[in-house]
Parts: C-alpha cells; structure tokens; sequence
C-alpha cells in the first residue's frame, strides 16, 4: 500500500470518484444496501447534491433529464430488487433518448450471491438489453476504475445509460487507491471523401430535406445548424420530441416529424429527392411506423448520420453513411458551399405549412387547450423549460408550442407515461433562474405527482398544468377506432388536483374556462412555491383536430 494514500470505504471511494468526475447531481431513494455511499456523499455535499426523491421511478426520470439538459451524466442511487425495478423505467428512457445516465444499484453481499437472497437480481441480466454497459463491482479496489469506464461509456458515441451493481460487502471494505482524472468525450468525425459526397448530392438536389433528433448536441453546434440551413435555406423538420434542436420561428424549420405528424409535411418528405438525417435513429416514431421511406432502400437519396455506428444501416440503406459526432459533423457541413436559391420556393412552401398547421382549431368545451399553448408560447421567455410524458395531451404541446432554444424541451421519445412531473423539478433545481413548465394529463400526473413533495423539499418552483380529461385518453382514441362504443379500461376517477397541489404546500388552481387561464398562470408564477393548475378538458376535445364522437362514428362506419 502507498502510504501517501489514505485509506477509505467504498461508499468513499464511491463518492470521491463521482466528485472527480464533475458529477454535480444524485437522484434517487436512500436504502439500507448502499449506506456506505450516502456516508461518502455526505463528505462531498458541497459539490454533489444527492436529491432524495419519493420513488425510484420519479428519480430515474430526473437523473434523465439532468442529461437532456446539460448534456452530462446525472446519476440515479436505487436499493436493490424492487429499488432497481422501480427505477428501471428511466434507464429505458435514457437509453432509447440517448442520454447520458449512470445507475447504482445496492447489490447483496458477494457471499449471498446465487441464493436468491433478499431481494437479489442479476442485474447484468435484468438490465443488458436496456443499457450501454451493466457490471457488478465486486473489489473495492476497482471502484475507480469502473466508475471512469462508465462516464466514458455513457458519454462516448451515442450516448445512453450505464449501470453498476455495488454489493454491499464491497462498500463497507476499505482500500488505499488513487482516483481516476476526468473523463474525456470520444465522438468519431466526417471524413472529407464522405463530405465531399454530402456536397455533391445536395448541390444537385431540387426538394431537399433535413430531419433533426437524438442526443448528443450542444448549443454551439445547434448554432451551427441553424446558421447553415438558413444561410442554403434548406427546409428541416424535428424527429419525435426533439423540437428545440432548431429555433421554430427559423425560416428554416418545417414542423414536427413525429407522432401526429402534418400529413402535408409527411407527403412532403416523401416527395424529397435528398433527405439528410443528423442524428435521428429513424424509428417508428421518425418514420411514422416506416411509412415514410421504403425500407431497406428508401426511394429518396438518404444521407444518414448518426453518432452511433450500429444505427447506419439498422433500417435503411443510405446513400451515405456517417458515424460522426454531431458538433464535429456540423463544423465539416458548415463549409459546403450550396445553391439554395434551387430549392427557395420548394423551402417557403414547407414553412408556409407548418404556420398553418399550428393555428388551434375550436373543439368541443369551455377550455380551449391549443389556444391556452399557443398563449404560452408567446408569453414565456425564450429559455423556458417545457417538459411533458405521454398522453394525447402532449399532441397540442408539440404542435402549438413554439421552441425557441436549444434545450426547451425535455420529453420522453420512448414515449413513457409520468416523465414531466419529475423532468421539471430536475430542471428547476439545475437551472433555477428559468421558467420551467410541465404538462400532464390526468392519468399521466398520477404516475408520479408524488414527486410534488419532491419540488416542496427543494423550493423546485414548477408549475404543473394537469390536463384532466378523466380517461387515458390515447387508449381510449385507439379503443373508439377499433371497438367503437366499447369502453373497458380507460376511465378515470380523479381527485381535486388544485387540492392536492395545496396539501403537498404548492399553489393550486382549477381552471374551467379559457379566460381563466391567463389570471390563474401568472398567480402560479408568483406564487413562490410549486404551483399546479388543473385543466378541466371536455372528453370530447380527444385529440386537436377531432372529437371523440366522430371517431367513434368513424369507427362504427369501418365496421359495417
């Protein structure tokens, strides 16, 4: 042993190692399995900031959007077995948003290992396919070493979630071991041959059309983007949940390439002869269910780049294929010289579409929710955090609301119920200067409203506007389509959410007219405290466009 190294646990270890690695915020629910790492953090609190939270799925949510927000790993402490499947929800998240995440999980000593102790999973095996990296650190020693591999691992390429086991006999032994520096970000870059092609396929393009999305931006490279599809004016449309990654009032900006998607703007991307897509995995949601590109070989010239090189190629065949960084590819993009006067009208016209689409359309009720987001959207500042789960309710946000910085937006594009709530505290705590918003439906603020404890115990000053439709209402759309007239299993009976807000000690208010709205809003905002303002949506108004009859009509028309 070097006697210039002092002797520490591992919960120590643990901590200082977190420390080192410009680890700022810990999400999570103290259990009795990682103790030593709660003592270690105690040490390190004035530079590490261990958020206790009321569930594990609330703080894995969190942790998430920690990551979204600063591009940095946030990490999420969990007990071991029910801990780690409460919190799993927000590693899946995480690893299908791509965003930096490293879990711990108190683990059973390793001399109960393969008994199926108390509460004892496999973790490798629970969590290999929903994760970049899953270990167990077994020797105190190695701490170090494990926690640098997993800032690197969760950072590098594509980013995404990394989870490490800790049994507790490991924390409690003691070791002399230095710490590991810093990690560094490693991101592949453009080659010139393959940006020499890019250039060629664009200046010979006559619809051309750019998809943005995924993880792994930064705000200097968003610049970038704008700057260069601007200046080419060339037309460009955000992937699934992924609308801030261009300012909306650009010239530029096309609309929304995710569910819901404008059916002018879909046909539109179909009719493209050239489709660069930065970043976005082209799934499900981005193609709306591989509808919009013939798969394997798209009809239209693909140029595909994304910062995981398992991505090129999963699909779609691409005419190039590029594993790059995304800062270091827009740095390459920036210096093609293009014609955009080729394409001005074809560029005009799409953004002449989405000023269309996103005028609100009346529907049934007193409150009229798209006016209500497009009243926000003109009266937030521009760095407002608006953070919502899943739900039809979120259709008006991504349609109505305008994003108008690079960061505006936390969402889960794995589509997970719950997420808002959590998001926005962890945003009102990082960034506590900004106006941080989220949206929930009914079924959706229950998931995890608990967490409004959360805001009380850390003066998070959201405010949470609750869409209260009494159903589940994407279920139910789906369900009148398919089963007209059969409900089963989407009803909901809801409490007083304003009361609820107030017995948590936040501010609440019921909102039942849209002239109310306003007033209610800027009481919420200066109320210093959380503030929650329930929506009382009429169940017709099911999505912006139509009624819950008329698809039930629809539905019972398809079935003659």
């Amino acid at each position: 042993m070097k006697q210039d190294l002092k002797v520490r646990h591992g919960g120590k270890i643990l901590a200082d190692a977190l420390v080192g690695h410009g680890l700022e915020y810990a999400f999570g629910v103290p259990g009795e399995s990682f103790l030593p790492v709660l003592d270690g953090i105690h040490d390190v609190k004035d530079r590490l900031k261990f958020v206790i939270c009321r569930q594990e799925g609330g703080a894995s949510y969190m942790a998430d959007a920690v990551g979204k927000l600063t591009g940095k790993p946030a990490a999420l402490f969990v007990t071991r077995g029910p801990g780690a499947t409460n919190g799993s929800v927000g590693v899946h998240t995480a690893f299908q948003d791509s965003t930096p995440l490293l879990m711990f999980i108190g683990q059973v000593g390793n001399d109960m290992v393969e008994r199926e102790a108390f509460q004892e999973i496999d973790y490798r095996r629970m969590y290999g396919p929903m994760a970049k990296w899953v270990a167990q650190i077994d020797r105190v020693e190695r701490i170090p070493e494990y926690v640098s591999h997993a800032f690197h691992t969760a950072t590098a390429g594509r980013p995404g979630p990394v989870v490490l086991a800790l049994p507790e006999d490991m924390l409690f032994a003691e070791a002399a071991v230095a710490d590991a520096p810093h990690y560094k970000t490693a991101r592949a870059a453009p080659a010139p041959a393959d940006m020499q092609e890019i250039g060629r396929l664009l200046a010979g393009a006559q619809r051309p059309f750019v998809i943005l999305g995924g993880g792994g931006w930064d705000a200097a490279s968003v610049q970038s983007l704008r700057a260069f599809l601007e200046k080419n004016q060339l037309p460009a449309g955000a992937s699934f949940r992924c609308q801030d990654l261009l300012d909306n009032r650009s010239p530029s900006y096309a609309g929304h390439v995710g569910i819901g998607i404008d059916a002018a703007l879909a046909q539109r991307i179909k009719e493209s002869d050239v489709v660069l897509v930065i970043g976005a995995r082209l799934g499900e949601m981005t193609t709306s269910a591989y509808t919009l590109f013939d798969v394997p070989v798209p009809r239209q010239t693909l140029i595909h780049v994304h910062a995981g090189a398992e991505e090129l190629g999963r699909v779609y065949q691409g005419a190039v294929l590029v594993n790059s960084g995304y800062p270091q590819f827009l740095e390459a993009l920036s210096q093609l010289k293009l014609d955009g006067a080729r394409w001005a009208d074809w560029t005009r016209k799409a953004r002449e579409g989405y000023l269309a689409y996103v005028q609100p359309q009346q529907l049934p009720g007193r409150v009229q929710y798209g006016e209500i987001v497009k009243s926000l959207a003109a009266s937030l500042p521009d760095d407002a955090v608006i953070c919502n789960g899943a739900g039809n309710f979120a259709t008006w946000v991504h349609r109505y609301y305008s994003y108008r910085g690079y960061r505006t937006q936390l969402a889960p594009t794995n589509g997970s119920m719950g997420y808002g709530v959590p998001a926005a505290i962890a945003a009102k705590i990082v960034a506590p200067e900004r106006t941080v918003v989220a949206f929930a439906g009914d079924g959706d603020f229950l998931m995890n409203g608990q967490e409004m404890a959360t805001a009380v115990q850390y003066g998070a000053n959201v405010i949470v506007v609750v869409v209260n439709n009494g159903m589940y209402g994407t279920i139910r759309m789906h369900q009148e389509r398919e089963y007209p007239g059969r409900v089963s299993g989407t009803e909901l009976h809801n409490p007083d959410f304003a009361a609820l807000a107030r017995a948590y000690g936040g501010h609440g208010e019921t909102v039942e007219d849209t002239a109310q709205f306003a007033p209610a809003f800027e009481r919420a905002r200066n109320a210093g405290k959380p503030a929650l303002i329930e929506l009382k949506i009429d169940p017709e108004a099911i999505t912006p466009t139509i009624t819950l009859s008329a698809l039930r009509a629809q539905g019972l028309a398809r079935s003659k």
